[in-house]
C-alpha cells in the first residue's frame, strides 16, 4: 500500500524530499542495516520481508563517456549490453563507484534512482511494470521507498527495457 509521506525535516532524504515535491504517493522502509552485509539489496529484501523480484538495486554505468543508471531486481544482474543498447550505445561498464557516489551525492549501498544531485539517463528493467510497488533505495542504507513502477519512470524519466541477465 502506497500512502503519501509527510515532508520531514531533518531526517528526510533528497529521495524523499523529490518524491514528496512531485506530488508522488510513497511509502518509506526502515530496516537495521548490517555493515557486513555482502548484497545491499538481498538484505533489503530479506529485512523487510520482500519479494527479491520486487525490491530493485540502482547501479551505475558508463557508456561512451556518460554515466548511465540502470535499475533491476536485487535477485538478477545488469545486463551491460542491454543497459547500453537502451541508450543508444553500443557497449558500458560499470561506473567507478566513487565517481557514482560524486555524481549522484548518495554512498554506493544507498544509491537511490530518486533526487540525485545530477540527472541522469535512467533505465528502468521492464519486469517492475509487472508490479503495483516497487521498492528501491530511499537514499542511504537502512531504507527502501515503496512506489509505484509508473510513477519512478516518470520522476527519474527512464526508459523501460529489459535490461536484467
Amino acid at each position: 500500500m502506497c500512502t503519501m509521506a509527510k515532508k520531514k525535516g531533518a531526517g528526510g532524504t533528497p529521495a524523499t524530499v523529490a518524491l514528496t515535491r512531485a506530488g508522488v504517493a510513497f511509502s518509506e522502509h526502515v530496516y537495521a542495516h548490517d555493515p557486513g552485509a555482502s548484497s545491499y539489496g538481498l538484505e533489503a529484501a530479506e529485512a523487510l520481508g520482500l519479494d527479491p523480484e520486487q525490491v530493485f538495486k540502482t547501479l551505475l554505468t558508463a557508456v561512451h563517456g556518460r554515466l548511465v543508471v540502470g535499475i533491476v531486481p536485487v535477485s538478477g544482474q545488469l545486463d551491460l549490453k542491454a543497459v547500453a543498447a537502451a541508450v543508444g550505445g553500443k557497449k558500458a561498464t560499470m561506473a567507478d563507484p566513487a565517481a557514482a557516489e560524486r555524481a549522484t551525492g548518495y554512498v554506493v549501498g544507498g544509491i537511490s534512482p530518486v533526487g540525485q544531485k545530477r540527472a541522469h539517463p535512467t533505465v528502468l528493467d521492464e519486469s517492475a511494470m509487472g508490479f503495483e510497488t516497487v521498492y528501491v533505495s530511499g537514499g542511504r542504507r537502512g531504507l527502501d521507498l515503496g512506489l509505484a513502477p509508473r510513477d519512478l519512470v516518470e520522476v527519474t524519466g527512464a526508459t523501460v527495457a529489459a535490461i536484467r541477465r
